[in-house]
């Protein structure tokens, strides 16, 4: 090859390393000039509430014929998205476990276990519980709780009930106790009574404090985690324990006007939540009332859900079959978003079967999901709720619903 076949060679290739590093400039500069694929966001209606639709597929059928009973208690666990509820068998019809007699009378259902675990595709993981599983098994079950390290708290409201810690298999590793002498009278109201008490089962923790909070009769009392030893306890406003008042909040006449004002504490107390900010927020069905509390007890602000709703008085119904007049009171659970601000609270109401969607700062009220009915997005006697990390939200429902909904989040579709 002479001199000239070589500077040929040379210059073809600069002039190819030429051409190639021009495309890759005009590609880019094309790239940067395309708008970019929008990330999916969650819908908000008018008002700014996040938007759901449910999921009516989801859980799959229970294993084993087990039937699906009341839903009184459902709680989502950190580390793995499982969905952990009672399935509360204490009110079930014989047409549904009728399938356990000998021999049996019908093709489906028999009585399952009381305490299920869900993986996020709706398959049970664990499922154990029930009348006899232990000697000290809560006979109205409540709340069911799982801790970081996946241990499971369950609690029932009857006066022998209390708060037990669970093994996710199931074994029982320590027990609140806390509970009055068998047998006894029952208990006068005594709201700076901390050692004997009479309904342990609607609870939360506080995991960084090692602390248990717990609702019972006008006040919140808060024990160690550990040794269930009590450290402090506050009543409505934060009137300290010796200033509550330990005769019933007397009913009022409902006008279709908010329940009057009052400084105490308003039972049926349902729920206490502890946000990530430090915040206490304790829902008094009775007043349709969340109130907010730092964790030692000073009064923040309260929040009205609902307000027109009755909420105690001859205007109210009750359980089935005594029910010509409808249930009373809407703040029967909530919970908090799972963004880093915890930005809306999600309220179940029973009453009216809906979710309220609220501003947590604010307390103003930014729309809704459901409606009574026991078509799939409806609810009848909605009393659980729980959401996992993706923002999905699980009910649960008791008297005759007896069912475990999911509800997804409505996405914008990502645009160019």
């Amino acid at each position: 090859m002479n001199t000239n076949d070589v500077g040929r060679q040379k210059s073809r290739r600069l002039l190819f390393a030429l051409g190639f590093a021009i495309c890759l400039l005009a590609l880019a500069v094309t790239m940067r000039a395309r708008p970019q694929a929008k990330a999916a966001a969650q819908s908000v209606d008018a008002q700014g509430a996040p938007m759901y639709r449910v999921d009516p597929f989801w859980p799959k059928r229970l294993p084993n014929r087990w039937s699906m009973q009341q839903v009184t208690g459902l709680y989502v666990d950190e580390k793995n998205d499982h969905v952990w509820f009672l399935n509360r068998g204490a009110a079930a019809d014989g047409d549904e476990i009728g399938g356990g007699d000998d021999p049996p009378r019908i093709a489906c259902c028999v009585r399952g276990p009381e305490v299920i675990e869900l993986d996020p595709e709706g398959n049970v993981v664990h499922a154990w519980g029930g009348p006899g599983y232990i000697p000290q098994w809560p006979t109205a079950l409540q709340t069911v709780l799982v801790d970081r390290e996946g241990n499971v708290w369950v609690a029932g409201t009857a006066a022998q009930d209390s708060i037990l810690k669970f093994s996710p298999d199931g074994k029982l590793l320590w027990d609140f106790g806390h509970r009055p002498p068998k047998d006894a009278a029952p208990l006068k109201e005594d709201n700076t009574q901390t050692d004997v008490l009479v309904s342990k089962g609607r609870f939360n923790l506080d995991q960084d404090a090692r602390e248990i909070y717990l609702i019972n009769w006008k006040r919140v009392l808060v024990y160690d985690m550990d040794t269930g030893a009590f450290k402090r306890g506050w009543g409505g406003h934060g009137m300290p324990l010796s200033e509550i008042s330990n005769d019933p909040i007397p009913p009022y006449k409902w006008t279709g006007a908010p329940p009057p004002e009052e400084k105490n504490f308003v039972p049926d107390l349902h729920f206490v939540e502890i946000a990530k900010d430090g915040l206490v927020y304790v829902g008094e069905r009775g007043q349709d009332r969340i109130s907010v509390y730092t964790k030692q007890g000073k009064w923040v602000q309260d929040f009205s859900v609902s307000p027109n709703t009755p909420s105690r008085g001859p205007d109210c119904g009750g359980l089935p079959p005594n029910t010509k007049m409808p249930p009373c009171g809407t703040t029967y659970k909530m919970i908090f978003s799972k963004d880093p601000q915890q930005k809306y609270m999600f309220v179940a109401d029973g009453t009216n079967d809906m979710v309220w969607i609220l501003d947590r700062k604010t307390g103003k009220t930014l729309g809704s999901f459901g409606g009574n009915g026991k078509y799939a997005g409806q609810f009848h006697w909605i009393n659980a709720i729980g959401m996992d990390s993706k923002g999905n939200i699980y009910t649960g429902e008791v008297e005759q619903a007896k069912r475990i909904q999911k509800f997804v989040p409505v996405v914008t579709s990502s645009s160019r």
